[in-house]
């Protein structure tokens, strides 16, 4: 005789397959739990490196043998400096907001021996967009740049793409800026100048914001507390049988 779905052997089948379920669902919360403290771990590491990055003299800014390896676990914010001279003709604004408020980033190419790379000068302020309200900081003749190794930032801002034909740039495009610019061979990194000030002031360097956010503890004690009070409920359940 076969039991029916609404017999004991169906209901024993059915809270087999939810006791699995639950089982299943705690596993998963668990195991996110650990993802969690694993990003945490990864996380510290990370800002351990970038503090010894920070702390250490400054390197040469690597050259077209050393591009194919740069990458952003090995070289953000690694202190570079470089020896050029600047393609003041040819400086990109793109906007940003500051501490010091709206305004733009001026991106300028540095001719270096073999290659050109992308300088993030510093920031100034909407009324001085234009380089000739700042006449002295077009620095002249060769520089030694010194700053912090950056990424690009393809595609644009939040909602906003870059838009080349128009000039208007939300983000720093490496790749993008330089085919614009018809600069050639271009590092696929920028640098952000520090704070060695500039010939009337402007662009202002040295805005560089570095700032990890730590959630995943948060995180990983929110899966382990759900998987606890799934657990719990499950036991008051069983008890109240």
């Amino acid at each position: 005789m076969v039991a029916s779905p609404g017999g004991p052997g169906g209901r024993d089948r059915v809270r087999s397959l939810v006791g699995f379920g639950v089982v299943v669902v705690i596993a998963g919360l668990l195991a996110l739990g650990v993802w969690q403290l694993e990003r945490r771990a990864w996380k510290h590491d990370l800002i351990a490196r970038v503090d010894a990055r920070l702390a250490a003299a400054p390197v040469a800014a690597p050259g077209p043998a050393d591009w194919p390896a740069v990458s952003r676990e090995r070289d953000e914010y690694r202190r570079v400096e470089a020896t050029g001279r600047f393609l003041h003709d040819r400086e990109i604004p793109v906007q940003a907001v500051t501490a010091r408020g709206p305004g733009y980033w001026i991106l300028t190419p540095l001719e270096t021996p073999g290659f050109t790379l992308l300088v993030n000068r510093g920031f100034v302020p909407q009324d001085r967009r234009d380089p000739a309200t700042r006449p002295a900081g077009q620095v002249a003749g060769e520089v030694v740049v010194t700053g912090l190794l950056r990424l690009t930032e393809p595609g644009g801002g939040f909602l906003r793409a870059n838009d080349p034909t128009a000039g208007r740039w939300y983000s720093r495009d490496v790749a993008a800026i330089a085919e614009a610019g018809g600069l050639g061979a271009t590092a696929p990194y920028f640098i952000d100048a520090d704070a060695t000030p500039n010939p009337g002031g402007l662009p202002v360097g040295g805005l560089t914001v570095i700032h990890f956010r730590d959630s995943h503890l948060s995180y990983a004690l929110t899966w382990f507390a759900l998987a606890a009070g799934l657990a719990a409920a499950v036991g008051i359940v069983r008890r109240r049988r």
